[in-house]
């Protein structure tokens, strides 16, 4: 019946001079944009409020992954089937904004554009997400490479979080901001001195850049944890909000494919390679016998869940999105 009501419709359209109809119009393709969603995510930890903020993405070749044979990483990386391209293994970059109750509270910052145009996107996405930077009254870094502390200033030099208070533990900024450090440092990584002094340099200069000693309070409902190996005072910070309790450790993990299955892997980012494998295995452990809620800066987006001991090494299980409840 449907089929002769059509050809009835489409000869009188003929008759009358008027094109036939189109019944299924093909929409254009929305992708060809090359846009998503804006990358925040919302999960509320007992009465606190995380936002996690996606900053963009990165290729690091896996090449820099040691530990493992180029086999073994090979096949991690099929396993969990990682985007690459010729460049290398695609790496997130995530921040988290904190609201206590009392303040609100951004660790790390992103990258800015020190990177290219896939990174730099974390002040949009705040907003996209309700904030604006000038609400931010606390930023903790957890150590001073430059996609953690770049996007503390703007396109201008100036910086982006006005109202805040900056802070890194005592040992990192006496390492990174050191200039006798950075005048023997290799030449390949000089810049990565010369970064952490310029982002921090305009908060030091209006007395808004404080440092801490391992697992002190930093915030409300908010203490430091020694994480050292990645960096000198790679520091971790643990978010606790009634029985909830939430890890945000930084770059304790580079690689999610690689490094839960084989915590004994190091990047060649790590100042002190052995260091940062011990921290990572004490970590996981603590994380999957706790069953803490971690965050990782460097984790799948949004970078939020839980670690579960998987045979000689562990599991990453992310968390699910759904409404935002209490």
């Amino acid at each position: 019946m449907r089929k002769l009501l059509v050809s009835a419709f489409a000869a009188l359209a003929l008759g009358a001079g008027m094109a036939p109809p189109s019944w299924a119009e093909t929409a254009p393709m929305v992708a060809q944009q090359r846009t998503q969603v804006p990358g925040y995510y919302r999960f509320m930890l007992g009465q606190m409020e995380v936002t996690a903020l996606f900053d963009g993405i990165v290729p690091l070749p896996a090449k820099l992954l040691s530990g493992a044979s180029a086999k073994d990483v090979e096949s991690l990386l099929a396993a969990l089937f990682v985007p690459r391209d010729e460049n290398g293994v695609q790496t997130p970059v995530n921040a988290f904004l904190v609201h206590t109750g009392s303040g609100l509270v951004l660790v790390d910052t992103g990258t800015a554009k020190a990177f290219g145009p896939g990174l730099g996107f974390i002040v949009d996405n705040m907003k996209a997400a309700g904030y604006d930077p000038a609400q931010v009254d606390t930023v903790l870094l957890t150590h001073l490479h430059p996609d953690h502390v770049n996007g503390l200033l703007g396109a201008d030099g100036q910086p982006v979080f006005a109202n805040a208070v900056i802070k890194a533990a005592k040992p990192e900024a006496d390492f990174w901001l050191n200039e006798a450090n950075a005048a023997k440092a290799p030449a390949d990584a000089k810049p990565f001195y010369d970064m952490a002094r310029a982002a921090v340099a305009p908060y030091q200069a209006t007395g808004r850049f404080e440092t801490f000693a391992a697992g002190q309070a930093v915030a409300p409902g908010i203490d430091s944890v020694a994480a050292f190996g990645h960096t000198p005072g790679h520091s971790g910070y643990m978010l606790t909000s009634g029985q909830q309790k939430l890890l945000v450790w930084g770059d304790i993990i580079h690689s999610h494919a690689v490094q839960f299955r084989r915590p004994d892997v190091a990047i060649e980012f790590d100042v002190d390679k052995k260091q940062a494998v011990a921290t990572r295995k004490q970590l996981l452990a603590d994380a999957a016998k706790r069953k803490l809620w971690v965050a990782g800066a460097h984790l799948p987006f949004p970078g939020i869940g839980h670690v579960r001991a998987d045979g000689k090494g562990y599991a990453w299980v992310p968390v699910e999105y759904g409404p935002v409840s209490r």
